[in-house]
């Protein structure tokens, strides 16, 4: 009787110490999709208004190079916050910087200001800019874990790919990206997205692809 409840204590120890191991691991990537959050919005505000001329990557290689120089759009990776803010809010003639950039403090709401302030962080970043493009764009169909389990899986057959388990190479999911997947023999449900994404964007979530893969 005694080794019965001592083994039924131990196995529920065992069951809650798994429970709680699960629960951190959920709460964990609940936190990191929660920090994600305002860096996906701010990647969606600088497309919209600061791209053409800060250019994809914060490079100053862009349109508005017709105009002005590269050195005079390229994004100084060296300001603070608070340096960012000031210049995005007041333009930069404001605080004796560029005459050329405008304050946005009028068109802009103050959460699309800080999460644009965000994205910034992260915009010379690829692998990260990758994973904005996924979780913009690919997240609905292929899922929070690339699994193919999104939200959208169950409407469609086949499935939409397993991503971690993918054993194609960088060009071949470069071009399914691009041209959609009844180009490439396989599900016509996946959309060519070289007609929504710039070369820049497939290139970042390649990029990303490339480093979320497991072993089968």
């Amino acid at each position: 009787m005694r080794r019965n409840s001592a083994w039924s204590l131990g196995l529920g120890c065992l069951f809650l110490s798994v429970s709680l191991s699960l629960y951190a691991a959920d709460a964990t990537v609940d936190a990191r999709q929660a920090a994600l959050k305002p860096v996906l919005r701010g990647g969606i505000v600088y497309k919209a208004y600061c791209v053409v001329c800060h250019g994809e990557i914060g490079d100053g290689v862009s349109r508005a190079t017709q105009l002005y120089t590269v050195e005079q759009l390229r994004i100084r990776a060296n300001l603070t916050r608070d340096e960012y803010e000031v210049i995005i809010r007041r333009g930069g003639e404001a605080i004796g910087r560029s005459p050329y950039m405008p304050p946005w403090q009028e068109e802009l709401s103050t959460e699309q200001l800080d999460d644009v302030i965000s994205y910034l962080a992260i915009v010379n970043q690829q692998n990260t800019r990758g994973r904005v493009v996924y979780q913009t764009n690919c997240i609905l169909c292929h899922g929070v874990n690339h699994d193919g389990k999104g939200r959208a899986a169950v409407l469609y057959t086949p499935k939409p790919s397993d991503l971690i388990h993918s054993d194609k190479n960088e060009a071949y999911r470069r071009s399914i990206v691009s041209l959609g997947g009844k180009a490439m023999g396989r599900s016509p449900v996946m959309p060519p997205w070289g007609l929504q994404l710039t070369n820049q964007e497939i290139d970042d979530v390649v990029q990303y692809l490339g480093t979320i893969l497991e072993p089968r």
